[in-house]
């Protein structure tokens, strides 16, 4: 299982929980329980028995831990809250519910209910826009007058552009196109430019001083990003940048077994800690440039690292300790590929883990997911449900009621 490991960085004054990397050592695997993986086929029954437990799961995060309209359309880091706490979440929380909620309008029968809910969570979004950042970009944490804002992580800014082009994609909005330029302006901004670092190139974690590394997750969530905007404006620009930042991570990062190390120095001291959505954003990344170009090398390197990634994560169950959000974004770009080159595999894995979180996980009484501060592993009630885990739980259900059509839409 996961060490307890926080995503938390003391600075003057305020606790800044932010950005998708973890940086941490893998303790021994295996600790989960070992479930039997439910059949893969898309039957009626099982893909509206996800809906269903989809659609509880929104209802108990909007219950406990959203604040409604007055209240900016914002949520709860934890529930319940204690005086200690924020007064709201943090900006990755604010984006696994914004991913959650687009994810619930293709669930069969239920999409019309929640496209207002939508129009919500990205306004919710626009409090943490920092307009004192140059270009404009997300902080961590909703800037003034509502909080003090926050530094500025590259992956968090990353997963909202991809929430952008996924509004694009099921809406047709030229302004959420737009915004996703905007933002992947700023992610430009991130490239280390600096020629005598090891192997030059790849993205900084956060726009900061008090760290300098390159991050797996970053390089490979704005490659899915340049992909995306590749597909829908074909500028060579963003084909350029996509190719330019998936071959940085194939190259810096890409261990011999085929997973991706977390991050790597300035000097070239690589971090060898494995998480698991390392591996799905490069996954995803192949499979855009695929769809983009055509090219069948790009799918069969996505191919490669998606067996890679099941081979080393469902041995021992390793997948079952890793956080729930990371479990998320590894299934979405896993079933994206899974709409270009169907394997039975990939939904067998997704379903197992669901089913094992729904039986172990969730707490019946409040409808909401607890996990031991690592984000993974076992049931343990003396840790607070966070809407950032809830919000992940959320979109691996979506994600087995949708129609395969739509896996298209997954990341």
């Amino acid at each position: 299982m996961i060490c307890q490991v926080r995503k938390a960085f003391c600075r003057v004054g305020v606790i800044v929980v932010a950005g998708l990397l973890m940086v941490g050592v893998m303790c021994p695997p295996g600790s989960a329980a070992s479930p039997t993986a439910p059949a893969a086929g898309l039957d009626d029954a099982a893909r509206k028995m996800w809906g269903e437990r989809a659609l509880v799961s929104y209802a108990a995060l909007q219950r406990h831990l959203y604040l409604g309209s007055d209240q900016h359309h914002l949520y709860l880091e934890k529930y319940p809250r204690e005086p200690a706490d924020n007064a709201y979440s943090y900006l990755w929380p604010m984006r696994e519910a914004t991913a959650a909620t687009i994810d619930l309008t293709l669930v069969p029968g239920a999409g019309r209910r929640y496209r207002s809910d939508v129009r919500d969570r990205f306004a919710g979004l626009g409090a943490y826009l920092d307009p004192g950042h140059s270009p404009p970009g997300y902080a961590s944490y909703v800037v003034p007058p509502l909080g003090g804002g926050g530094d500025l992580f590259y992956d968090d800014n990353a997963i909202v552009g991809l929430e952008f082009v996924r509004r694009h994609l099921l809406e047709h909005g030229v302004t959420d196109l737009h915004r996703a330029e905007q933002i992947f302006d700023v992610l430009t901004e991130g490239w280390d430019t600096d020629s005598s670092h090891a192997c030059p190139g790849g993205m900084f974690w956060v726009d900061a001083t008090w760290t300098s590394i390159r991050a797996a997750n970053v390089t490979g969530l704005t490659a899915e990003l340049a992909a995306h905007l590749y597909e829908l404006t074909r500028d060579r620009s963003y084909l350029d940048w996509a190719k330019r930042l998936y071959d940085w991570n194939r190259t810096c990062l890409r261990s011999p077994e085929g997973l991706y190390q977390n991050d790597i120095s300035p000097d070239g001291t690589v971090n060898p800690t494995l998480w698991i959505y390392n591996s799905g954003a490069m996954i995803g990344a192949g499979v855009l440039l695929h769809r983009a170009t055509g090219d069948p090398g790009y799918l069969a390197q996505a191919r490669a690292d998606a067996a890679a990634a099941l081979d080393y994560w469902t041995e021992g169950n390793r997948y079952y300790d890793q956080p729930a959000v990371f479990n998320a974004i590894f299934f979405k770009n896993l079933m994206l590929l899974d709409s270009v080159r169907h394997d039975a595999r990939y939904r067998a894995v997704v379903e197992a883990y669901a089913e094992h979180t729904w039986e172990h996980n969730r707490d019946p009484e409040l409808g909401l997911f607890r996990f031991p501060p690592s984000g993974g592993g076992p049931y343990d009630p003396s840790y607070r449900p966070e809407t950032l885990e809830q919000a992940a739980v959320i979109q691996t259900f979506a994600l087995l009621a949708w129609d395969r059509g739509h896996y298209r839409f997954a990341a």
